[in-house]
């Protein structure tokens, strides 16, 4: 008993001398952290009074520290930043489909503004502003060294005035200047139209319009076919299109799959995670899908792309998408201001981050580059045929009717081969359906239950 009591002694002292050796250095590195945590705040104050008492012209106190609080969220990622009350403000309109500006949704690389994307009939889209263009002047000023939000507050002003910037493009030999009248930008979330005997439904952005506005669209143009026995498939063209709400590409891409997982977010904190799941109920009832990218397809444009991709639920046509897999939170603050903060990453259902690698496509098809048309070009006169020849003879093979069948065929084909001119991978994502549809209805449902497995 005695040797009992004489054990359990030492074992209590050594288990005191270990866990003071243990605990006793993690509880002095987290007061010198906390230490130098409280010097760097000692550092700002010093520097602030600093500041106040002896730069050489009188500053304001609050553009001071609304400064710091820029620069302190722009250091962490490009899409971080601080939201004056006014911006904040601007974010909701925004977000609800109408504001005022330039039309093109931006980002920042290497100390310049980077075009992610202009927006479908915007000022910028007519000027001829382009996916991947940098901004290095706004009328002839400098925007290297200034933070994203200050170079948007450059590109700012009244409606209807002019703006000058500068525009460095790949390919072009040297930068060149763009004017651009700045006006009302009304989002429309969604243009749709028929080519043939396809449904496509362009989505320019994910405002609180986007869902409810294609589910809409969606039905008329089926309706306008003569129901979905007459659709061969759909194209959901997403290319430009900047992303917006996270709660509207989920809502997107479960309005076309049954069952799985959509997207899962991912924090820093492993209990922060969220993942998102599709109910049952697919729009398009499993006739084909082609989804368009190209880079300035981003954010929730992704993953509608990266969900159907690997579900095998869409053919991706295009080329790689622009690769931000970050999630960004609107947090409110005292004084009606916001801060945007990065939060999570968000990852496909097979588990992939597209954080700055993009959604590859499944086939890659590049848009040529717009040419244009000189006075000396002429149309080619078509080929001769049979039926041109003198004397030929009559085909007596086909009543009146089937005869305008295959002219009405003939038509839609040649409509499709004038849409390669105009738009070359919108015509080839249409190929793609044609191609599915001509192999007949029992391809198509062993394709739809190939995916469905």
């Amino acid at each position: 008993m005695k040797r009992f009591f004489l054990a359990s002694v030492t074992g209590i002292m050594l288990g005191a001398v270990v866990t003071t050796q243990v605990a006793g250095p993690l509880l002095a590195q987290e007061a010198d952290r906390k230490a130098s945590v409280y010097e760097q705040l000692d550092l700002f104050g010093d520097i602030f009074e600093r500041i106040r008492a002896q730069y050489v012209e009188e500053v304001d106190e609050g553009d001071l520290i609304e400064a710091a609080i820029r620069g302190m969220l722009t250091s962490l990622d490009p899409h971080s930043s601080y939201l004056s009350p006014d911006d904040a403000a601007d974010m909701r309109v925004q977000t609800r489909g109408e504001f005022g500006g330039l039309g093109i949704e931006v980002t920042q690389e290497e100390g310049f503004v980077k075009v992610v994307s202009p927006i479908d009939g915007t000022p910028a889209d007519q000027a001829g502003v382009e996916a991947g263009d940098f901004i290095t002047h706004v009328d002839g000023e400098s925007v290297l060294g200034l933070g994203l939000d200050q170079a948007v507050d450059l590109m700012r002003g009244p409606v209807g005035s002019e703006i000058i910037i500068t525009v460095v493009r790949e390919g072009a030999g040297e930068p060149f200047d763009v004017s651009i009248i700045r006006d009302i930008i009304t989002l429309t979330a969604v243009r749709s139209r028929t080519v043939g005997d396809t449904v496509v439904l362009r989505l320019t952005t994910f405002s609180d319009q986007t869902f409810p506005s294609m589910r809409d669209q969606l039905a008329e143009q089926v309706e306008e076919l003569g129901g979905l026995d007459n659709v061969n498939g759909f194209v959901i063209d997403l290319r430009n299109n900047p992303g917006g709400l996270l709660n509207q590409a989920v809502r997107v891409s479960d309005a076309f799959l049954d069952a799985g997982e959509i997207v899962s977010t991912r924090g820093r904190d492993p209990q922060d995670g969220d993942r998102f799941n599709a109910e049952e109920g697919d729009l398009a009832q499993g006739k084909p899908i082609v989804v368009l990218i190209n880079g300035g397809s981003a954010s929730a444009s992704e993953i509608v792309a990266g969900a159907l991709q690997d579900h095998r639920r869409a053919i991706v046509v295009g080329t790689k998408s622009f690769g931000k897999g970050s999630v960004q939170t609107v947090m409110p603050l005292r004084g009606e201001g916001a801060m945007r903060l990065t939060t999570a990453r968000y990852y496909t259902p097979s588990g992939r981050s597209i954080q700055a690698l993009g959604v590859s496509p499944d086939i890659i098809v590049a848009q040529p580059p717009r040419r244009e048309e000189t006075e000396e070009e002429t149309p080619q006169r078509g080929a001769r045929s049979e039926a041109d020849l003198r004397g030929s003879l009559n085909n007596d093979s086909l009543s009146e009717d089937e005869r305008r069948l295959i002219e009405a065929d003939r038509a839609k084909a040649e409509a499709s081969a004038d849409l390669r001119e105009e738009d070359y991978q919108l015509a080839y994502a249409i190929d793609i359906l044609k191609g599915i549809s001509a192999l007949g209805p029992e391809y198509a449902a062993a394709l739809a239950a190939q995916k469905a497995d």
